[in-house]
């Protein structure tokens, strides 16, 4: 009887296992089909974008104007333009101690550059990317004078006028 017994135990417990065995099969065979697509997907998505446009490597040199040395720090951002319009968003480059910053990947097309930096005015100018690379020298000037509405400009020497009273 416990012979009988030992045996059907061992007939579930094989069965069991081999029912656990078949769910795991196809769960990873599930599992792995999804990886493939997806990695096939992924493949076509960066071939499509590598074929819609060319691309070009940008290279920035940001200079004082005054004296031609280098800006460090500079925010570079840049925009693409579409229907004559910017875009919304842009991209940051920060441009290290020899005031250089570079950029891969940029496709062909009209460009805003603007450039920012403390103590220096906003720079900001359209490009037109039409090469694989391309240099972009920018000069930025210190902050002119700034003036508010009812400032006059007077001399230190002389005396403000006198309103009668």
């Amino acid at each position: 009887m416990a012979a009988g017994i030992l045996t059907s135990s061992l007939q579930w417990l094989v069965y069991g296992m081999s029912s656990r065995m078949s769910v795991m099969r196809k769960s990873l065979s599930i599992v792995g089909a999804a990886i493939i697509v997806l990695g096939l997907g992924l493949c076509a998505v960066a071939w499509a974008q590598s074929d819609d446009a060319p691309m070009s490597e940008l290279q920035f040199l940001v200079l004082k104007d005054y004296n031609g040395k280098p800006v460090r720090n500079a925010a570079v951002v840049l925009h693409p333009i579409r229907k004559g319009k910017q875009t919304k968003g842009g991209l940051e480059l920060k441009t290290d101690n020899d005031g250089r910053t570079n950029i891969d990947g940029i496709p062909y097309g009209p460009l805003r550059v603007q450039v920012l930096a403390p103590g220096f005015q906003t720079f900001g100018q359209d490009y037109k990317i039409d090469k694989p690379e391309l240099e972009i020298t920018v000069k930025l000037k210190r902050p002119g004078e700034q003036y508010t509405a009812g400032d006059q400009k007077t001399d230190n020497n002389s005396q403000p006028e006198q309103k009668p009273q």
